[in-house]
């Protein structure tokens, strides 16, 4: 097993730190509370919000369960910081998805292996094919994490894109007549035109037609439109070609100097959000909670479930502020692909268990019980006659007060509790009717829309945002190679130059989008780019790609 040294001096910011950023997650072991609950702790490496102790749903799930979950989220620092004070520290939560760490926890030796768990459990076990339980396996040959997201139980529905857009206000198309809005050009265009036309809100203030999230891991807003805009779909880190099956290095690409130039552009003139690269993540969901912004790219899950909700308590879905995606791509030859089928398995991070926990098979029971049908329910739709009613057909419905409430801050904290970072459903329930999720199932999920995106839709005939964007087939067996990359190390040639490449990326984009001679900051960037060795990070790749296409091939 491979170790990493972290130095005295990261050890001691990380302790400094950790009261702070990681609160109080020592691992209970299971310890039986005075109602005869089994309460277990978890962190997850990604910031969040903690509901209340005596949230309602989280209740009716332990009386079925007999356990609960104090769930803490990242505050303040990085995945890999907080992670690293856990190391540091030698104790840890029940649970932890250690995110972009998760590598640094199995390296330190921190996580139960699942292996000879899994087969007790029948809802674990079926939450992945055998080959997908393999994929999962680290290089010691077990399996330290559960991927939790986007794995589909029967027939897949989807209506929203919870991946990566270009997405824009539906007060803009509205102005402009629903146009169709193909290129990046077309977008900027539009854009453009309508913030000179319209360029305050309707109380005076001023909108903000584009901005780019740039903080941390989440500068993805800004560096991998490329792999899109030419029609690929999100491998992450680099391109497929699916007819050669040779890697492609998205950021030398001409797309991509076509789009940095057209971001440098947009800068000069001021439709660039010029606050852009120093923004935080809190900031950037706070500006576009108040309905200034016009477009970004981001992925949905980064911002529906905080500035959209956010603008439809404020009412501004009123004023055709909230987002829907467009098909953009360089040009109007390329088929896109921000949408394809099929579920996305990350096979670098998820839920695991660690040494700190007393009683493994109690907190294995409680992740197999949260996948029962049940459970699953409770989890994502609440409880019946309350959160959601149920039809003479069977099917799940919400009155638009049960709506409001599921989007409500206050409600979501006191009542609702999905312990959304264990593992989950989407696609069809057991039942075989209605969708595992309230945002699957295509009546409530459409009647539940507000007139302005109503009407939006109507205007270019379709009823979800996945239509707006239209769906390709599933990618390859290797999809996604984001998944390879993030768990990479500086253990090798190729994941020096990937860390070399993220580091030069982050400081010289934002200099090339602001610079006053876009092509002398391009080759400045190019000439620091290249010297991170890129080559070493596109061979490792290569032979992974090679790799999962020979594993995908024996269960053919």
């Amino acid at each position: 097993m491979k170790k990493r040294v972290v130095s005295a001096l990261l050890i001691t910011t990380m302790l400094t730190s950790m009261l702070a950023g990681c609160g109080k997650t020592a691992g209970h072991g299971g310890a039986v509370n005075e109602d005869g609950i089994k309460e277990f702790t978890a962190f997850f490496a990604v910031p969040g919000t903690e509901i209340n102790d005596d949230n309602e749903v989280q209740q009716l799930i332990a009386e079925k369960t007999g356990c609960k979950v104090k769930e803490t989220w990242l505050t303040g620092q990085t995945a890999e910081e907080a992670v690293g004070t856990f190391i540091a520290g030698g104790e840890y939560p029940d649970f932890i998805d250690g995110g972009n760490g998760s590598v640094q926890l199995y390296e330190a030796g921190a996580l139960v292996a699942l292996d000879d768990y899994i087969d007790k459990y029948p809802n674990i076990k079926e939450f992945f094919t055998d080959q997908e339980w393999d994929a999962i396996r680290q290089d010691d040959g077990h399996i330290y994490w559960i991927p939790q997201f986007t794995n589909i139980y029967g027939e897949e529905r989807e209506c929203t894109q919870n991946g990566e857009a270009f997405w824009i206000q539906t007060r803009v198309l509205e102005w402009a007549g629903y146009p169709e809005v193909r290129t990046m050009d077309q977008y900027f265009d539009l854009i453009e035109a309508y913030n000179e036309a319209n360029p305050t809100m309707e109380d005076g203030t001023e909108n903000i037609p584009y901005t780019i999230l740039c903080d941390d891991w989440r500068y993805f807003c800004l560096e991998n439109a490329p792999q899109f805009l030419d029609g690929y779909p999100n491998d992450g880190s680099v391109i497929v070609d699916p007819e050669t099956q040779k890697i492609i290095d998205y950021n030398t690409t001409d797309t991509a100097v076509k789009y940095f130039k057209k971001l440098n552009e947009e800068y000069k003139k001021g439709i660039v959000d010029q606050e852009s690269f120093t923004q935080t993540y809190d900031e950037y969901i706070a500006k576009l909670s108040t309905g200034r912004v016009l477009g970004m790219i981001d992925q949905w899950w980064d911002f529906a479930y905080n500035a959209e909700d956010a603008i439809k308590s404020a009412g501004l879905d009123k004023q055709g502020c909230q987002y829907v995606p467009l098909p953009i791509t360089i040009d109007e030859s390329i088929t896109n692909q921000w949408h394809n089928s099929g579920g996305e398995l990350n096979v670098s991070s998820g839920l695991a268990i660690t040494t700190s926990c007393e009683d493994v098979e109690g907190a294995l029971q409680f992740v197999n019980d949260l996948l029962g049908q049940e459970v699953h329910d409770l989890r994502f739709w609440g409880v019946e006659g309350v959160d959601y009613v149920v039809g003479d057909d069977g099917m799940f419905s919400r009155t638009q007060e049960m709506r409001n409430n599921a989007s409500d801050t206050a409600y979501k904290a006191s009542h609702l509790c999905s312990y959304s970072y264990f593992p989950q459903w989407v696609g069809t329930s057991r039942d075989g009717k209605n969708a595992m999720r309230p945002d699957g199932q295509e009546d409530e999920f459409y009647d539940g829309l507000s007139d302005s995106v109503k009407n939006c839709f109507a205007a270019y005939g379709v009823k979800t945002y996945v239509e707006m964007l239209g769906t390709s087939p599933a990618p390859g067996p290797w999809y996604p190679m984001y998944t390879f990359s993030n768990s990479m190390t500086t253990s090798t040639p190729g994941g020096t130059a990937w860390t070399l490449m993220g580091e030069t990326k982050h400081q010289y984009l934002p200099k090339v989008v602001m610079a006053d001679d876009f092509d002398a900051a391009w080759d400045e960037y190019m000439e620091a780019y290249n010297a991170c060795h890129p080559e070493d990070f596109l061979s490792e790749m290569q032979t992974e790609l090679d790799r999962r296409i020979e594993e995908a091939a024996k269960y053919e």
